[in-house]
């Protein structure tokens, strides 16, 4: 009996390496022209220093990657804030000549919606695609910055070298800023796209016919092998950490990674899939935040 062959994994690391060679010659080109290219990120900090560790070393490693490119990394803490407070620290930035680019560090304080604080960002400067007038925008199909973690799953299929056009596209999960603009960006791509949600009635049957399968729900190992159809490309974009038997806590995702990838054709990991192209995805939008504040068209 011949074993079907395993699907081939998608790189996102490799990818994200890909996408960064050219960044650093396209910020050295804005700052020839007398611009500046920088990120201003938001963090609100905690008094209990664990509760914010995952944010605080996102951030630390975000400031890296943007001092390998040439990129001025301002983080600004705030400590214990109020929507009030972020508020204020986001519309200051927004009227700063020398400020092109912004993002908001999650989680914020509880009783603090991350929606009232975020679509304050001026839109020209929202690199992270959260404000509602860029979503809006991916549904028109108008120049702007759609959301990060949804442009990277779109960069994912794409290197696979598989046209969405005239395929059945799946995705599971319906969040505002991942779920659903993935649905619109397949939609313009000419994919014929299916969005599920946690009411979904018979998801697997839904899923078990998808060319292309998205799996962004929040729930570890929910997409399993009899769920996927053979040959499928298969996006993982769930994070979720959960403790193993071991007693140790480690990152997966929403699909059952050894179960799927006999089946699938392509199929990214999690970590080391969306995740790194996402990093990737945001800073591009930096450097073109910039080069569109000096006058260079892209």
């Amino acid at each position: 009996m011949i074993r079907p062959m395993a699907a081939t994994i998608i790189d996102g690391k490799a990818l994200a390496a890909r996408s960064r060679e050219d960044l650093a010659s396209r910020v050295a080109h804005v700052r020839d022209r007398g611009g500046s290219v920088g990120l201003d990120a938001l963090l609100v900090v905690s008094q209990a220093p664990d509760a914010v560790g995952p944010s605080r070393v996102y951030a630390e490693n975000q400031k890296r990657t943007c001092e390998t490119l040439g990129i001025d990394y301002r983080l600004h803490e705030l400590v214990c804030s109020s929507a009030d407070d972020i508020a204020g620290r986001i519309l200051v930035l927004n009227e700063r000549e020398q400020c092109t680019a912004i993002m908001l560090h999650l989680p914020v304080p509880p009783g603090v919606d991350p929606y009232d604080v975020q679509r304050l960002i001026d839109p020209i400067k929202d690199v992270e695609g959260v404000n509602p007038a860029n979503i809006g925008n991916v549904v028109y199909g108008r120049d702007g910055y759609a959301p990060c973690t949804a442009l990277s799953a779109i960069a994912l299929i794409e290197s696979t070298g598989i046209d969405p056009k005239g395929k059945l596209a799946v995705v599971v999960g319906a969040s505002d800023v991942v779920g659903k603009p993935l649905a619109v960006l397949l939609m313009r791509q000419e994919a014929t796209v299916i969005s599920c949600n946690e009411f979904s009635p018979d998801l697997a049957e839904l899923t078990k016919r998808a060319d292309i399968l998205i799996a962004a729900a929040g729930v570890p190992g929910l997409i399993t092998s009899e769920m996927t159809k053979p040959g499928a490309v298969v996006i993982d974009v769930g994070v979720n950490r959960v403790r193993g038997e071991d007693g140790k806590t480690r990152t997966v995702g929403d699909v059952d990674f050894q179960g799927v990838q006999p089946v699938a054709s392509f199929i990214s990991p999690v970590p080391g899939g969306v995740g790194p192209m996402t990093v990737a995805v945001l800073l591009r939008n930096v450097v073109k935040a910039a080069e569109r504040a000096s006058g260079i068209r892209e």
